[in-house]
């Protein structure tokens, strides 16, 4: 087998309803992958059986991983251990509930080697109005106040070089910002139109409140941290 060079991180949080079909749609798509593939199942302290059924994905399915942490502690935190236990060239993202398919990462690959994270643009989302619109609300001033120019950091979709994704400073609520904390390192950033479909198993762990209030107030950490922001290039070393 040729040496695999791009992991799907997969954050789970009491999904066991989506389990089964997860292991089914990644299988399929990493027999098709344009480039070798695994998949890394992070179990961000699920409370239901979603453990045991990981655990049991995992023996049967040699090019899937896991890791599981103590306690439940957020999205961001479950991409950054992620990335942490990746060792492949690229690293991906995608959300268990399946609104994207990782049939599209092969739209985003192809654009790998000319870019350190190519991200996804949901069109036709298929969500409920309030979700659509606070979505919206936030994504707008998130891209008045990064300039990231960004139109859906929202979408769980997305494949970064692995040694940009290591340098990314992490705080809750980073999985926002990912386009423009790799912006941060001046390098750059793709858009592709993907697929989205509805929900078919479990429930939204994020609801109207929390996907203002989080954007609002992380946005200003994020303006914060770019003006203090350290960026070095090493000339020579002996």
């Amino acid at each position: 087998m040729s040496k695999i060079e791009f992991t799907i991180i997969v954050p789970l949080f009491n999904e066991e309803d989506n389990l089964i079909r997860l292991e089914k749609e990644l299988t399929q798509f990493l027999q098709s992958a344009i480039v070798p593939s695994k998949v890394l199942l992070v179990n961000d302290g699920s409370t239901d059986s979603g453990q045991v059924m990981i655990e049991k994905i995992c023996q049967q399915n040699k090019l899937f991983s896991y890791i599981s942490l103590s306690k439940n502690s957020g999205l961001s935190a479950a991409l950054k251990a992620g990335i942490d236990y990746c060792n492949t060239a690229y690293v991906g993202y995608i959300d268990s509930d399946l609104q994207t398919t990782p049939e599209d990462f092969n739209l985003l690959l192809k654009y790998r080697k000319d870019f350190a994270l190519v991200t996804g643009v949901r069109k036709n989302r298929k969500d409920t109005f309030v979700k659509k619109m606070s979505s919206k609300i936030a994504n707008g001033f998130r891209r008045f106040m990064t300039k990231d120019g960004m139109e859906d950091t929202g979408c769980p979709l997305k494949v970064i070089e692995t040694n940009a994704a290591k340098k990314i400073p992490f705080f809750n609520g980073m999985h926002r910002f990912l386009p423009a904390l790799i912006q941060l390192q001046n390098l750059e950033v793709k858009q592709i139109t993907v697929r989205h479909f509805p929900r078919i198993a479990g429930e939204a762990k994020y609801h109207l409140f929390n996907r203002l209030s989080g954007p609002f107030m992380d946005c200003f950490a994020y303006r914060w941290m770019k003006k203090r922001y350290i960026n070095y290039d090493i000339s020579k070393q002996g």
